[in-house]
């Protein structure tokens, strides 16, 4: 077998944690990440027939019985993830019972996923409900963002509008817009319930004073859509009260989602 930590999806999940806690979005060990495997990309690196020990998830996984699942530890700092894959992720697999994951790789010193990869699990429930080939959930916290949600209207369309309004990119790379939570407790069921609830029509979901959810089907593409979210919320706290005269309006915005055929929310905009 070859070694885990020389594989592509290892070493490409370990540049994204640096990158992410060099950009100041993941202090101490704050934010996870969790990426979905298939049989195919861990045939060459691990005997799945050998199972370390088990833990138990929490909730009933059932729906992802069998899947794979690479992600960070609880406790564990994204920037030492790069230095020491093996220490800092696992991978997992969903036992049959649907409620323990079964450890195959990883937390060398004896710990165990984050304590919210259940609410992880929920939302790639749900996403795979609607795209087949979802793989990412991250969890981050970018500070624009959360900077933003101390002071903005938390809805999902007044949160949306304005984000898209920052930039003409966002709607484009989001034209499905953001999915709002109220404060709720964080690590707890519930919060990943109310989370995966949004999935089911956002890939971007905002913990208000708290930071982000993204989803995608490559590690990219979830990076990619908290970055430009993020961008958006530098550009409008950087604007404060200032009057803006020079607005990115509806009708721009309409005209941005006719020219790139966008199924963008029309219901967000007047």
């Amino acid at each position: 077998m070859k070694d885990v930590r020389t594989s592509e999806y290892v070493i490409e999940f370990a540049r994204m944690a640096t990158n992410m806690y060099r950009l100041g979005w993941d202090e101490r060990n704050g934010g996870n990440i969790s990426y979905l495997l298939y049989e195919d990309d861990l045939k060459d690196y691990i005997d799945t027939t050998k199972v370390i020990r088990e833990i138990p998830l929490g909730f009933d996984a059932k729906e992802l019985i069998g899947k794979y699942f690479l992600v960070t530890g609880t406790g564990k700092y994204f920037k030492n993830v790069e230095r020491d894959p093996a220490y800092n992720l696992g991978i997992l697999r969903i036992k049959n019972d649907g409620l323990t994951a079964e450890l195959l790789w990883g937390f060398e010193d004896g710990g165990r996923f984050t304590s919210e990869f259940p609410a992880h699990l929920m939302s790639h429930i749900e996403r795979l409900k609607v795209e087949p080939n979802h793989r990412v959930v991250l969890h981050t916290h970018p500070l624009a963002t959360m900077s933003m949600s101390f002071i903005h209207p938390l809805s999902d369309r007044e949160f949306t509008r304005t984000i898209w309004k920052m930039n003409n990119e966002c709607i484009v790379v989001f034209p499905d817009g953001i999915g709002v939570l109220p404060w709720m407790v964080c690590g707890t069921n519930e919060i990943g319930m109310a989370t995966a609830e949004k999935m089911k029509d956002y890939r971007i979901v905002l913990w208000p004073n708290h930071g982000i959810y993204g989803v995608g089907t490559t590690l990219d593409e979830a990076f990619g859509l908290v970055e430009t979210v993020e961008k958006a919320a530098q550009v409008y706290m950087m604007i404060g009260e200032r009057k803006v005269i020079n607005p990115i309006t509806d009708e721009n915005l309409k005209d941005l989602a006719a020219f790139f055929k966008l199924n963008y929310r029309k219901d967000f905009l007047d």
